[in-house]
């Protein structure tokens, strides 16, 4: 491919037909939820598009309408988000909850999205079409198109011309995961596509190469798998191997299998997937994988553990995988995807810094024994800016904690139709993240979000930092912990809720005010073990702190007595 594209239907149209150098066809391999091998070559995927597309124009949708799509089969999913897209129509990618049980929540969810969207069809596979027609029965979606991608784009397609698409048109709503309130619609165009997967997918970024394979078991309804591993690969021709999210909770050892099978180069995964598989893989499964092709295994979408990735590098170095594969990121959907990049092919930077200095606001560097270990996340891309400021807007100095600000062409507009979200965090050209994060030798730290901070005392604390160590304890579901601040007799006091089982309950709750106590200086007010699958979280798996805090202050949060 001579240079890159404008538009993602441009990069569909100019995908190579070409073969490998060992003669096999260039495309995507899906493993569906019934462990079924699909194969597409580019061919194949631009032919579905052309014809899908024709099959939802003649449903009426006009260039620029909205599609919402709930499709838990990968397939599906994308061979319908690439015929929206060559129709000129936009999709919006919704968790897809075929077997959610509290229903009534997720099809609130799921309503407030298509009706923000303004979308007029919705598609669906037959396994979650039952739900889905549920939408049909409230007011605000009675007229709503349902579709089973499944079923109803079989057959011969009508005539359609599709439209020209341009890099300033709409490409794709990414609803927000509702982490801090209800989900936004991130407006992404074009042109914000193709600079951002340039950047993380080009030169300065995970430089790719003609003999790369991605590996990917993210949700594509999440920007770090749809754009990373089907959008951002169409882009710049990077073949990939997609499975389910859904089997790898059942089977997590299955993506090093596949990285072994298929020979992959690059895979990218939250925090808690590389804690999962260096806690569930055996020394007999050692033998049987290799990684030594992984040249990058990227880490984003939640806050990064230094402990977690050097487990799982010092774990997984008898397989052949290279520590300096690991790629901590950090990124948002407001910027498409990434913004920072941890140098590609160096050893992970690790900082230790006094914890108490921290909740002051400023990076110290430390040796002690009770030092805090963070991650760096890298530097900006080029033709990218990023700032560090006060709760005033101004610039901090090195090592003091502030607001994470980014900048450049990768930065939407806004949220879609929502005025008063998109003044709140769009200024002066600024993307204002809402992200807390300091810079040290020119690389970027994370720490934690504006509105999570606790403040006890007139000390700042992290409240990733105190579910980390509360969810080291035996007993605790770990990813299962929030803590969180609560006003008692005027003044901020910690309250802790996390799962476990009931017969556990109270050693746990003595067990997590010690700790806290011993590694904060903190005395809960309050600490709840909850029962497995209590704590809210977003459909991309983040915990909900601020729904926690309302259920738990209105009583409706779950606890074991």
């Amino acid at each position: 491919m001579t240079g890159y594209p404008t538009t993602l239907v441009e990069a569909l149209d100019r995908l190579p037909g070409s073969a490998n150098a060992d003669g096999s066809l260039r495309g995507f391999r899906f493993l569906t939820t019934d462990r079924e091998d699909r194969f597409y070559t580019y061919a194949d995927l631009r032919a579905e598009a052309h014809r899908r597309a024709a099959i939802l124009a003649s449903h009426g949708l006009s260039k620029g309408d909205t599609v919402a799509l709930v499709c838990p089969e990968n397939h599906e999913f994308v061979l319908t988000f690439l015929g929206a897209s060559v129709g000129g129509f936009v999709p919006v990618p919704i968790f897809p909850g075929a077997t959610f049980k509290a229903s009534d929540h997720y099809l609130d969810t799921l309503e407030h999205i298509v009706v923000a969207a303004r979308s007029k069809v919705i598609v669906c596979i037959t396994k979650n079409l039952e739900v889905i027609e549920k939408l049909k029965e409230r007011a605000a979606t009675k007229d709503l198109i349902v579709l089973a991608a499944d079923r109803d784009f079989a057959g011969d397609a009508p005539a359609f011309t599709a439209p020209t698409v341009t890099p300033d048109d709409l490409c794709f709503l990414q609803f927000t995961s509702g982490s801090t309130n209800k989900p936004k619609g991130v407006a992404i165009k074009h042109r914000n596509l193709v600079a951002n997967t340039t950047a993380f997918l080009g030169p300065d970024g995970l430089a790719r190469t003609r003999e790369d394979v991605g590996v990917s078991w993210l949700p594509l309804f999440h920007d770090m798998g749809l754009i990373g591993f089907v959008l951002g690969t169409l882009i710049v021709d990077l073949p990939v191997v997609l499975f389910q999210t859904s089997t790898f909770v059942r089977m997590p050892r299955l993506w090093l299998e596949l990285i072994t099978k298929h020979k992959g180069t690059i895979t990218y995964a939250p925090n808690f997937a590389f804690d999962l598989l260096t806690k569930r893989v055996t020394e007999k499964d050692l033998a049987t994988l290799d990684l030594s092709s992984l040249r990058v295994a990227g880490c984003g979408a939640e806050p990064i553990r230094a402990r977690t990735l050097t487990d799982f590098a010092a774990k997984f170095a008898k397989c052949g995988f290279d520590s300096k594969a690991l790629l901590p990121s950090y990124g948002m959907a407001e910027s498409c995807l990434a913004i920072t990049f941890h140098q590609r092919g160096t050893e992970m930077i690790v900082d230790k810094v006094d914890a108490a200095e921290m909740r002051k606001g400023k990076a110290v560097p430390s040796d002690a024994a009770d030092a805090l270990e963070l991650v760096s996340c890298g530097v900006p891309f080029p033709g990218h800016e990023l700032a560090i400021v006060d709760e005033h807007g101004n610039a901090v100095g090195e090592r003091v904690v502030g607001q994470i600000l980014s900048k450049g062409p990768s930065v939407n507009e806004g949220y879609f139709e929502n005025a008063e979200a998109t003044a709140e965090s769009f200024k002066d050209g600024w993307l204002y993240s809402g992200d807390l994060g300091y810079r040290a030798d020119g690389n970027v730290f994370v720490c934690g979000r504006v509105k999570d901070l606790i403040i006890v005392n007139g000390a700042n604390h992290y409240p990733q930092d105190i579910e980390w160590v509360v969810g080291d304890l035996e007993g605790v579901r770990r990813g299962n912990v929030v803590a969180f601040s609560v006003m008692k007799d005027g003044l901020e006091a910690l309250v802790i809720a996390a799962e476990g089982n009931s017969g556990d309950a109270a050693r746990l709750k003595t067990d997590i005010a010690r700790v806290v106590s011993e590694t904060f200086g903190l005395t809960p007010a309050h600490v709840a073990i909850c029962p497995v699958g209590a704590l809210p979280k977003t459909s991309s798996g983040k915990a909900q702190r601020r729904k926690s805090k309302a259920m738990w202050e209105s009583k409706e949060l779950e606890e074991h007595p």
